[in-house]
Order: structure tokens, then sequence, then C-alpha cells
């Protein structure tokens, strides 16, 4: 069953040839899950932390897809997804229809693979870009943790790269398909015009991020923490940035610069997310940002060519303000003044937006048939690019222009924050 990478494309484009419009027809996207041994879709994972073992447990239900491969720079991790896997197909193994998990410590050695066609990657933010670039480089199809990146410069490399290699990549903002619709709503009443013009939105997420400054500790014998670091600027371990073992919280990295983009990221990449899908800027962005008055961390400004002002700060969601209503949407609520506006369905004529209600069966659908999934790669760079631009302008404490087709600021000092040069011996160069 050890396909090379592109004899194993070459079925799935044939196979999704032959019944595209099979598996794109409401019912019969069944279909796609009716599969023989040699039509599933080989899996490797690439950090098996909080989100990681949640993405694993989805994938190990899907009968047309396989993990084959599992990887985690820390062994207690490593070795219990290696025997989840190994457990769940014990039955597929004894019948020779499975060869077996391997577990790997570096990533590298996983994407090496020809038999593994695509990789699920939930490593911590600032290892997001080079496993990806890596993985695209090497014909694997990517799933991939948000916020996408940790740098501007960064995610235009990797949207780049993606397209050379005609790589089918999902960001996972899985707001966009999941929480029943509620996201979807909004978007669609937004873009159809239900508020009237849109005046303001107000997007409530956490804090930009603050420098690491955590004590050293010893590095635990089974932690590879050169590799955890990657390209980042080396420091000493802590098991704050990096729990041992089956830990039940998602690790406080996020809140470091060195790392990821605070608070204001971590939602951010979700809520920043649907605001610019109902703005109908999932290619573009703001072209002004401003930063509140004294140094506070909440109540920055985006303004958009359209004149439309998007603030950080609110309620938790997305708040919607228009000339002739508001909508408030999150996870677990989405209301409107007046309630008419959701009461009143939308009609036939009216826009839709890209529909999916399964982040996961949308990638593997679409690496089928090759099509776009619904946060495919430009989506997940421009939503990173909003919280990456916030807290540029936060740092600076200053009003910057900014031109969302070239992407840079009128200022050299924020061009230089545009990128993050990776530690000796890491490149984003991929020849």
């Amino acid at each position: 069953m050890a396909f090379p990478p592109l004899h194993r494309r070459r079925f799935l484009k044939t196979s999704a040839a032959l019944s595209s419009s099979l598996i794109l027809s409401g019912p019969a996207r069944a279909m796609s899950l009716m599969t023989s041994a040699n039509d599933r879709i080989n899996l490797g994972f690439i950090g098996i932390g909080m989100m990681g073992r949640s993405h694993l447990n989805a994938f190990l239900g899907q009968d047309d897809v396989q993990v084959v491969a599992v990887c985690d720079i820390e062994g207690t991790r490593r070795d219990n997804a290696h025997k989840q896997v190994e457990s769940r197909y014990a039955e597929r193994t004894k019948s020779g229809l499975y060869q077996g998990c391997t577990a790997y410590v570096d990533f590298r050695e996983l994407l090496q693979r020809e038999d593994i066609d695509a990789v699920v990657i939930a490593t911590p933010d600032h290892m997001h870009v080079i496993p990806c670039m890596m993985a695209a480089t090497a014909g694997k199809d990517i799933y991939c943790e948000k916020p996408l990146t940790h740098s501007i410069h960064e995610g235009r490399m990797l949207v780049d790269c993606v397209r050379k290699h005609e790589t089918v990549f999902q960001t996972g903002s899985q707001q966009r398909s999941e929480f029943g619709g509620k996201f979807r709503v909004a978007a669609e009443l937004v873009r159809n015009g239900r508020l009237g013009e849109i005046k303001t939105v107000r997007v409530g997420v956490g804090a930009p991020p603050i420098s690491c400054d955590l004590p050293a500790e010893d590095i635990p014998d089974n932690v590879n923490w050169d590799l955890w670091l990657g390209p980042a600027a080396f420091r000493p371990y802590s098991e704050i940035l990096c729990p041992k073992g089956m830990h039940k919280h998602f690790p406080a990295f996020r809140k470091y610069q060195e790392f990821a983009g605070g608070g204001l990221a971590d939602m951010g990449a979700h809520h920043f997310d649907i605001a610019q899908w109902a703005l109908g800027m999932d290619e573009s962005g703001p072209v002004k940002i401003t930063p509140p008055a004294g140094g506070s961390t909440s109540g920055l400004k985006f303004t958009y060519a359209n004149g439309v002002e998007m603030f950080h700060g609110g309620p938790s969601g997305c708040t919607f303000e228009g000339t002739e209503g508001t909508l408030y949407v999150d996870r677990g609520q989405i209301k409107s003044d007046p309630g008419t506006i959701l009461e009143t369905p939308l009609g036939d004529a009216d826009q839709r937006v890209y529909f999916s209600d399964n982040h996961k069966r949308n990638w593997i659908e679409c690496i089928r048939t090759r099509k776009r999934p619904i946060c495919d790669v430009e989506v997940g760079h421009r939503s990173a690019s909003i919280c990456h631009l916030a807290n540029i302008s936060y740092r600076l404490g200053e009003t910057l222009a900014w031109n969302p087709t070239t992407e840079r600021f009128d200022s050299t000092e924020a061009n230089t924050l545009l990128f993050r040069e990776p530690r000796d011996g890491w490149t984003y160069d991929m020849g």
C-alpha cells in the first residue's frame, strides 16, 4: 500500500474527476466514505498536544483516512498517540490492510515518507509556517492550526509556496464550518445588507502579547527543546511553555511575543476571521490602524477603504453595527436588533457564502476534488495578518497606514516588524 506521492495524487485526482459531481451533491457525499483500502488518505500528525489530540480523535473516526505517523517533541504525548492509533487499527492490522503507525521526534523525518498524502499540523504558533512549507514542498496536503502565522511576511511566503505546489490547505478556523452555522448566517446577513450599511464592527478578544521573562528550568529527558524552539531565538526551557506529559490545559506560550500573538491572536484568529468574512475582505484588509491613547491594550481601530471601522474590544465574538440594525454572534449565541433581521430568512436571490458544516470533512473532500477548502491558506494568512497589524500598532503606539495589496506600511520602523529572522539552522528558503 505504499504509493509514491505523485502516484497517489494521480489516483485521488482521477477518482475525483470520475465522481466530483457526486461528492459535491448533498447526500451523495457519502460516496467519499465508500472507499477501498488502497483509496484511504494516509495522514501524518505533527504536534500531539491539546489541539493535536482533538484532531487525532476526530480523524481516527473517519473510515476513508488512516493515520500512519505521529510526531511530537515530548515523549509521553508521542507514545500515547502512537498507542492510540495502533489500538484503533488493531483489527485492520491483523487483516493485513494496515501496516502500522510510526512515531517520530523530528517532523522532518515524517515528511520524508512517500506514502503520506497529507499532514495535520498542531505545533506552537511560531512553528507553523516552516513545517507547512516543508510539507507543501514534499507534496503533502495540509490542515494547520490557527493563528496560521507568526508574522505577515512569512504568511505571504507560505501562500506562495502552497500555490506553487498546488497544495490543498485548510486553516483550523473552524467557526466558518461549525457551531451550528451561526457565523455563516451572520456573514450572509451582513453581506446581503440586512443591517443596512455597516459602520462599525467590534471584536472581543484578548490582549496583545508580552515579552517572555520566564525563569530557566532543566530540560526533561524526554523533551527535544531545540526542536520545540525551531526558528525562534534560543531561550531556556520552561514547563509553562512546553508542559510535560498529557496535560489538560492550553500551554501559555500563546501570551509571549517570541512564540505567539497573545490572546489577541489566539481568539482573534477566529473572530477577526469572521469579521473579515462578513465584510468580504478574505483577500484584503484595512488601510489604517489606530492604537488607543495612553498605552491601553484595548480599543485599537482598523479603518477599511470603504469607511468601515473595526475595533478591538467589546463582548466576546463579533458585533456588527449598521444603519438599520445590529447583529451579535459568538459560539453560543446569535442575536439581532431588531429581531426581524434574524427572523426573516434569506431568499433564493440573496448572496451565499461557502457552505461547510464539518471543517475536517471539508478538507478531506477537497483533497479528493482538488478544490480550495472553506478556510484556504490565503484566508488564514489574512486573518492572522489582522492580529499582527494590531500587535505592531500596539507595540509602536503609532497610527499606521497599511497597503493590503503590497502588504507594506508607510513606516520604515513598522516594516521591520513584518518578518522575524529565523534562528541559525532554520530557513524559509525551500529551494
